[in-house]
């Protein structure tokens, strides 16, 4: 039974967390997840941080962006059309611990040839291979205890030139039930239907994020984004 708590943040795995998830009802899900983040706007936000941190910060083209938790890579398509229309050079990373994620993220971005994808564990020492000017974390941290999100971001913040961006849900009872209407109508898997709704209960408040920030380095911006998000964006120092 998945429980909201205001006060606290869910431990209960998701369904996704299993990394040997596979097969049609993966397939079906992270289609489910890109139709309603791009009916709501999410990886808007995620592109609006993007842009902020290169107001601020002097970068070298081509741009190297990483994304941690990549999914399908509907991210790093999004991104790439918008630098490709802004002539803007870029070379855009991918990386997931689900190796069947992987493939269907290099699946459907056959037609971006500035994108790569790469199985790895974001606690493996693998992921010290990457320096980039940017990382990003959309709908990830959330997956991940306090102290292991302190840890991720350390390492993330040692790698990034320029900064981080992180795209994640508040936890908000008002969302709780809205998104179970919504996905009654509009979520065709089980798996989706679940993890969304539990997705909200591991989420984060602004006041729990500004708590992490205190334990980190570097310049950091929290803010409520529309549909229920929160965007932090730490500029590197």
């Amino acid at each position: 039974m998945i429980r909201f708590s205001d006060t606290y943040r869910s431990m209960q795995p998701e369904l996704m967390d299993d990394l040997q998830f596979k097969g049609a009802e993966m397939e079906q899900l992270l289609s489910d997840l890109k139709r309603v983040n791009s009916w709501l706007g999410g990886n808007s936000v995620t592109l609006e941080g993007i842009k902020k941190l290169l107001s601020v910060r002097s970068w070298e083209a081509p741009l190297r962006i990483l994304d941690v938790g990549c999914g399908d890579g509907a991210l790093l398509r999004y991104c790439a059309d918008w630098f490709e229309q802004n002539n803007i050079p870029c070379k855009l990373t991918g990386i997931d611990a689900n190796p069947y994620i992987v493939e269907i993220a290099c699946k459907r971005s056959t037609a971006y040839t500035n994108i790569e994808y790469f199985h790895i564990n974001v606690f493996s020492e693998e992921i010290d291979q990457f320096h980039c000017d940017i990382v990003l974390f959309t709908l990830f941290l959330h997956h991940f205890s306090n102290e292991e999100i302190i840890h991720i971001l350390k390492n993330s913040l040692k790698k990034a030139k320029v900064g981080v961006v992180v795209n994640d849900l508040e936890r908000n009872r008002i969302a709780y039930y809205l998104f179970g209407l919504f996905s009654y109508f509009f979520v065709s898997t089980r798996t989706a239907r679940h993890d969304g709704l539990l997705s909200i209960c591991r989420a984060f408040k602004k006041r729990e994020l500004q708590q992490l920030s205190n334990k980190l380095t570097g310049k950091h911006q929290i803010k409520h984004e529309w549909a229920f998000r929160l965007q932090w964006i730490i500029e590197t120092r």
